[in-house]
């Protein structure tokens, strides 16, 4: 038997930060200990990990199947040391197939990749938060046109697979806006819709739902993710929507590049 994993929204970062000489030099290092520190609170180590990554876009969802996917260095302009990063997870095809049933058995176009890769916003977190890349991952696609209920829904298809130990983890940004990065009036602006955020994601599961379906609607959303480039905000539906019964809780945030930036945890 395995112990019932949580689900887990995480913050990645900006490109592969945590491996590089960044100005201020402390800037990402609480995030950092963050992501470090999640192994140590899971019930047990996770059978396999269900990434879903702001950085895979496909017109119905897509799950990488093949057993041994390559990285993908999908960042631009950082040190060339940082295109030599490694993580050699093992695939897993049959959770692989299991994710694909269980979206198509809820209504949800699914299909499985054995020729992706896994993205930066795979490996960036996991080698902080499992170094030794020992553990099955499979990667779930968004898509393009970033429903909030659709991701939900597909959350809550693969609600029961948290039972047979697979760790559930969205990765992105609670703010991200390319333009409002190291600009001070996107302080408070971010501060808001955190707060927002933070009182959502701790409700009760039908209030949370409702909330992040309307997202676009709380105050200086759209100020915190721009029309058509919510894409770092929607993993933390699929998160949610696998959280079932399990209320959130805000366990992380941080002030960096002059905005508020947090995780969450479900369960």
């Amino acid at each position: 038997m395995s112990a019932k994993q949580p689900t887990v929204f995480v913050p990645h970062g900006a490109g592969p930060c945590f491996f590089m000489d960044w100005s201020p030099a402390d800037a990402w290092d609480k995030m950092a200990a963050y992501l470090r520190g999640i192994r140590d609170t899971l019930p047990e180590p996770p059978k396999a990990i269900l990434m879903v990554s702001a950085h895979w876009l496909e017109d119905e969802f897509r799950v990488t199947s093949g057993s041994n996917p390559e990285l993908i260095y999908d960042y631009y302009g950082f040190p060339a040391h940082t295109y030599q990063l490694t993580y050699p997870a093992p695939g897993e095809p049959v959770l692989a197939q299991q994710v694909v049933e269980l979206l198509r058995n809820a209504g949800l176009a699914a299909a499985g990749d054995d020729e992706r890769g896994f993205d930066h916003g795979m490996f960036i977190p996991l080698k902080l938060m499992f170094p030794e890349a020992e553990i099955p991952v499979v990667q779930l696609s968004l898509r393009y046109d970033m429903a909030p209920e659709a991701h939900l829904q597909a959350g809550r298809a693969l609600a029961l697979l948290r039972e047979q130990g697979v760790l559930i983890v969205g990765s992105g940004m609670s703010f991200h806006n390319m333009q409002g990065y190291r600009d001070s009036r996107f302080g408070p602006i971010s501060d808001q819709f955190d707060a927002w955020l933070k009182q959502t994601v701790e409700s009760d599961p039908a209030t949370c739902w409702q909330g992040l379906n309307d997202w676009a609607q709380a105050p200086m959303a759209r100020l915190c993710h721009p029309p058509r480039a919510e894409e770092h905000l929607i993993p933390l539906m699929v998160v949610a929507g696998a959280a079932g019964e399990d209320r959130g809780r805000h366990v992380f945030s941080d002030r960096v590049l002059e905005t508020t930036l947090s995780g969450y945890r479900f369960g």
